[in-house]
């Protein structure tokens, strides 16, 4: 019987102490992602200046060379028509370019804020997608803070992208409010919405949750936020909630192992 109790003991504390590492483990793994994601947000930043400030110009100087061949070929038609090629070509790269810049890192965000970043790329995406997008922006003279603006801004960035990629929608709303000490990001769709299998998986912690969804839910764990997903026949909706500084704790944080919804989440 003794012997018994002694192997109970010594089982649980095995137990205890691999419950202990797995927590820890998992802590570290936390800590690893969160820095890759600064690091990503740092390097899009050079990035975007980069191409910016010198791609960009080597392409205004070729311009410039351009519209110098273009004043010296006027006799010659021919040779004046493929310079002209030639510029029309110089002007998409510049716009190619431009664009690339932005999309990496907007100089909105810095400058203006996420408001004005959030107008800018929904304007865009929907040129670019096709899909009819309605925005809803609180607009206050009060900056957030850098870290909430970028994490909500990759959030908005990265919903925008399953949708054109997967829900097959023509139509999507995007709102952003300050709503009890809280900011809250809203994007849905009109498409075909995920099944509830598929649901199911993505709210759980496996690798099939897919590298975009988990880059969202470290960004918005860090800053005490969460993430709320609902999907059915007729779209998806994503919300996106991070506490304000002035109210540090939010209550029904999540534990980062799973969506929480929150008891006024509607879709």
């Amino acid at each position: 019987m003794w012997t018994f109790f002694r192997s109970s003991r010594r089982m649980a504390r095995s137990n205890a102490n691999l419950e202990a590492d797995a927590l820890e483990r998992a802590a570290e793994l936390r800590k690893l992602t969160q820095r890759l994601l600064n690091v990503q947000d740092e390097e899009r930043r050079k990035l975007a200046r980069n191409l910016h400030d010198s791609t960009g110009q080597t392409l205004t100087a070729l311009k410039i060379s351009i519209a110098f061949l273009q004043e010296k070929l006027k006799r010659d038609p021919d040779s004046a028509a493929a310079v002209s090629e030639i510029e029309g070509l110089a002007d998409q790269a510049i716009q190619e370019i431009r664009t690339m810049s932005y999309l990496l890192h907007p100089p909105l965000l810095d400058e203006v804020g996420l408001p004005c970043a959030a107008e800018w790329y929904v304007e865009g995406f929907a040129k670019r997608s096709g899909i009819e997008v309605s925005l809803d922006l609180t607009r206050e003279n009060a900056r957030l803070p850098d870290a909430i603006e970028i994490a909500l801004f990759r959030v908005l960035q990265e919903c925008l992208t399953n949708i054109h990629r997967h829900s097959g929608a023509t139509r999507a709303s995007v709102s952003l409010h300050r709503l009890g000490g809280n900011v809250v990001l809203d994007v849905r769709d009109t498409g075909r919405g995920i099944a509830p299998e598929r649901l199911e998986r993505l709210r759980g912690t496996s690798a099939d949750t897919g590298v975009g969804l988990a880059g969202m839910r470290e960004r918005l764990f860090e800053l005490n936020g969460r993430l709320d997903m609902k999907s059915d026949a007729g779209g998806t909706h994503m919300r996106a909630v991070v506490p304000l500084p002035a109210r540090p704790h939010l209550a029904g944080r999540n534990d980062g192992n799973e969506v929480v919804f929150s008891p006024g989440f509607a879709s």
